[in-house]
This record gives structure tokens, sequence and C-alpha cells, in this order.
């Protein structure tokens, strides 16, 4: 819940992005946060997030006098929100997205894993599709980023960020499919990105391991790149927490927001009150809370609002195997389906879901897969719409990891023993049904944005997001174009 000013160097602008808000205790008794499913490891804090329940502030002009609660253990993500987490697609790390929970339902708070893997690639983007110019955007921020770590820090952008540059391939074990590879490789080229269609043998020279029919292939992009979200966010953190001595910065946990507080004369929205405290914000309030912006808003602007944002919860799983020796890769890999398993329309496969009775009415699987900077292997992945469930899906992760054989023979006679032998990440990513984020003002609020429907590209597309909503809070001319992700006129209640 923010409002932004211009940070000062050596960082990054958006790296900085920084909140400035009043803080007053709440005259009303506390809430107690409810009660974590899982015991919690010994405290970490996590990045404070623009979100209900862990409200990025700065600013400050007293501090509470009772000691700060401990911070609720973050929710493992995928690629998910930085300027918050990312995606979070759960809504208390990274992340990014900006995410956490609205007051119902509860959002997840399962122990934190030590690593997060994401994909700040370019592989699976379609040029002149409305979220191209901010995809290309992030990635350049990243790369700027990255740069500067490399510059300022001993271990450099792989130590402070997990930045790998790995490269991608998206592969495609058909005829059929290798043409729609090769198509999609003079298109990405025509952009500007580098881009080869690589033939079933050439593959084998890049990827020993990985196996397709000989009139498959795949497109690698060199320049594509992985980065650890854990250790991304807990660089953002350390850098925004040494603006706290200044009074620019301040993080809350266990305070979920409950409501927005008006000016009793014209009606303008000036802050945020929550279950502890109040937040004046100077400039905007921002309502970046993933899977669980629909919720809030609907409890901030009350029964009479007409506006319905239809963002909603795509659960997905990720299987992680520590120091595993059977397979060795040397690039970011996925299958074609996954370009399409973001989408409803998939090549990959699809399972029953008798609990799920909306119109998705199937979990789809798509290969994905990668070794993180500490050489353990992370499989991937799948989406299906089951609620906020928290539940670990045994056939799930069988699926995952049959498919996960069909590319890559050496593990299939491996035995995955599904209780023993691997860390499990579940997350809820914020999907929006026309496949675009949402960011910006909402209608008759004019200090008050959002930033939420990043689904899978959270952490990918965060540093431009963070660096548009600070443009907008500003009036700065936007170097992405704001239209596309706009809700005037795009939602219910907006027309």
């Amino acid at each position: 819940l923010t409002s932004t000013v211009p940070p000062p160097r050596p960082f990054p602008r958006l790296i900085a992005f920084r909140l400035r808000c009043r803080w007053t205790p709440s005259p009303s008794p506390p809430l107690r946060a409810p009660t974590p499913r899982h015991s919690p490891p010994p405290p970490r804090p996590r990045a404070a997030t623009a979100s209900p329940s862990a409200a990025r502030g700065g600013g400050a002009r007293s501090r509470p006098s009772d000691p700060a609660p401990p911070p609720r253990p973050p929710t493992t993500t995928w690629s998910s929100w930085a300027p918050g987490s990312s995606a979070s697609p759960s809504p208390a790390t990274s992340s990014s997205t900006p995410r956490s929970p609205s007051p119902s339902p509860t959002p997840p708070s399962p122990a934190p894993a030590q690593q997060a893997q994401g994909y700040v690639w370019m592989s699976h983007r379609t040029p002149g599709s409305d979220t191209w110019d901010l995809a290309v955007r992030s990635k350049q921020l990243w790369e700027d980023l990255a740069a500067e770590m490399d510059g300022l820090r001993a271990g450099g952008a792989r130590e402070s960020l997990g930045w790998m540059k790995t490269g991608s391939l998206l592969v495609g074990r058909t005829s059929k499919e290798l043409a729609t590879l090769e198509e999609k490789t003079k298109v990405l080229s025509q952009a500007g990105i580098n881009a080869e269609c690589l033939s079933a043998s050439s593959l084998h020279a890049l990827e020993p391991a990985l196996c397709v029919r000989n009139d498959g292939g795949a497109m690698f992009l060199p320049e594509d790149r992985q980065i650890d979200v854990f250790q991304a966010v807990s660089l953002i953190e350390k850098i925004n927490r040494s603006y706290s001595p200044k009074g620019r910065y301040m993080e809350l946990y266990n305070d979920p927001a409950m409501s927005l507080i008006r000016s009793e004369v014209t009606g303008r929205v000036e802050g945020v009150q929550t279950s502890k405290n109040i937040l004046y914000g100077r400039k905007a309030t921002v309502v970046a809370s993933g899977a669980w912006t629909r919720s809030l808003l609907h409890s901030f602007l009350g029964p009479n609002s007409t506006l319905d944002i239809p963002v909603k919860p795509r659960k997905g799983h990720l299987l992680v195997l520590e120091n595993f020796d059977m397979l060795k890769l040397n690039h970011g890999i996925m299958e074609l389906g996954y370009v399409d398993h973001q989408g409803d329309n998939s090549h990959s496969i699809h399972l029953s879901s008798t609990s799920n009775k909306d119109e998705h009415d199937a979990a789809s699987i798509s290969m994905t897969a990668t070794l993180n900077t500490k050489g353990h292997l992370v499989l991937g992945s799948s989406r299906e719409f089951k609620g906020f469930s928290r539940e670990v899906d045994k056939s799930i992760l069988k699926s995952i990891w049959d498919r996960a054989g069909e590319f890559f023979p050496a593990i299939n006679n491996v035995h995955l023993d599904i209780d023993e032998d691997k860390e499990i990440r579940i997350g809820h990513r914020p999907y929006m049904p026309d496949g675009k984020p949402v960011i910006g003002f909402v209608p008759d609020m004019s200090n008050v944005l959002i930033a939420t429907g990043h689904e899978g590209s959270g952490l990918a597309l965060a540093l431009g997001t963070a660096e548009m909503v600070t443009d907008m809070i500003l009036g700065d001319p936007g170097r992405v174009d704001f239209t596309p992700f706009s809700i005037e006129n795009r939602f219910s209640g907006t027309a």
C-alpha cells in the first residue's frame, strides 16, 4: 500500500522503489492473524509487499510501542512477483507479486523453500502482443540490475540474484511442432531477439540427455536468463531496509488491510485501515495482492460497487530434486506446449479433475526442466483451477515426473518416492482470462492503483511493472504503453 518518491542513485530506479506514508496506531483492538497450518521455522522477514497483510510503508512518524509480530513464513512461489512475490503466484513472497491475502480467504503459510527458480525468458513471448513491450522492458531492467550487481558486489549477480546465463530451449518433438518453431524463430528474429532454430541432431549436441524424434527440434534463445526468486527479493529487501533509518521504508506483517480511509470532505482515499494500524498514503495506494485482489477489492469497495476484476487463483506444482546426478542440463528447457499451457488451449497433457467443476475442468501439465544455482533439478509444471487449495496432489507430481521422462529417458529407470525424495512447491498464480496483467488506476479513485494478474510471468514482468506503477503515480511519460493493462472499459463496472 504505497506511494512513491524518486530514489537516489546508485541503485536502479525501480529497485529502490520506496514508499512514503504516515503511520498511526489503530484505535480499534488488533485482530489476530490466523494461525498457520504448519509450524513455522525461525522467522525470516521477507521483502515488504504492497498488500493487505504485509504493507510496505515509509516516512513513519512514530513506531508501535509493542514489538512487531514475527513475519509470516512466506509461501513458495513460481516465476512470481519481485517488487513485493510470484508468484507469485502465492501471495507472500517475491514476487511478485506484491501479494498477500485478503481478509478472506486466508493465504497459505507453508515452510519456505531455500530457492525458487524464475525465468526471464522471451522464447514463449509473441512480438506485437499486448505484453510484448512490457516483457522486453522488464528483461532489459533485469539485465541492467544484473550488470550493476556484477560491478558492485563480490560474487556478482549470480550470488545476489541467482542470475544464470543459461539461455532457453523451446522443444518440439514432431515435424509439425518444428514447423511452428521455425516460424516463431523467424518472428522473434525480426523483432530483434537472438533466436536460432535447431534440428534434432543440433539439439542433441547441446543437450545430450534430451530426446526428440528425428523430425523434431528446438528454438534456442542464448540470451534468456534464469533467476532465483528468494535471492532477488532478499536483495531488494536489503536495499529498501537501508532507508528505514531515514523514515522512508517500513515492513508490516500479520496486519491485514481491512478498509480504505476516505476524506469526509472530498471522498478521496487517504490511506488504509489495517487490523492494527492506519497508513496514510501521501501520493497513492497500490493494491497488489495477486490472486486475492478480487475479494480484497470487493471488501474495500463495498456491495454497491459494480467493479469486478476477474483475477483468480491458478494452482501449480513444482518438483525439486536435490543433488540429482542422473540428469545433466546445460540450458533452461520447456516444451512447445508450455506456450499454450499458459492459456487454456494446450498441446500438453490434461488430467481429469473431478474436484474442479468450473469452466476449466482439467489440470494441464507441460514439461519444464532447469538446474538452479545449487545444481538441484527443478521440474514442472502444472496449472489447474482449484481455488485456494494448498493440498499436494500426488497424481499431479507423478504426471510431472512422467512427462519429464518422455523427454529425458534417463530418469525413467529412477524410482521417485513422492514422500521422501523431493521438495514440492505449490503456488497460486493470479490468472486473468484475457491473459494480460491489470495495471492502472481504479476508476473514480484518482490515487488508488491495482497491479495484479501476471499469472506465471510475475517475476519476468516485475521490474517493468514496478516502473510502470511509479510512472503512473508520478505522472511521468511511460516507457511502455499503459493502455493495454488499464481497468477502464475492460471489466464490468468500468464502461
